[in-house]
């Protein structure tokens, strides 16, 4: 077992009925869940953006959506808005590293046969 294997396997519960709102892996899947969800946070990584301009940006997805999915992430502290538009917090910023690597995860398995 890697070293990775081994960090994530000493964050087992005890039994599997339910995912641990302790565990660090569901607390960051959690985070990023929901459609549209990733897509909204890419275009945020870029820097603050009006609702106006994040609709503009994904044509898609509907106002009544991306109400939903900027309302759900200001709850969880990921997203603030202020008067530049809608950006990331502190916490928000977190999820750069693991959504770089969701990526480049992504763009390996479509390489692959």
């Amino acid at each position: 077992m890697d070293s990775a294997a081994h960090e994530l396997a000493g964050h087992q519960t005890v039994t599997w009925n339910a995912p641990s709102p302790a565990c660090p892996v569901e607390v960051s899947l959690a985070a990023i869940s929901g459609r549209w969800t990733t897509l909204v946070l890419r275009d945020l990584m870029l820097g603050p953006l009006t609702f106006g301009q994040l609709r503009a940006g994904l044509p898609a997805l509907s106002a009544k959506v991306l109400t939903e999915r900027l309302v759900s992430l200001r709850h969880q502290g990921i997203v603030t808005r202020g008067a530049r538009g809608y950006e990331l917090t502190e916490r928000g910023r977190l999820l750069r590293p693991l959504l770089a690597q969701l990526y480049r995860t992504g763009e390996a398995l479509l390489a692959e046969p």
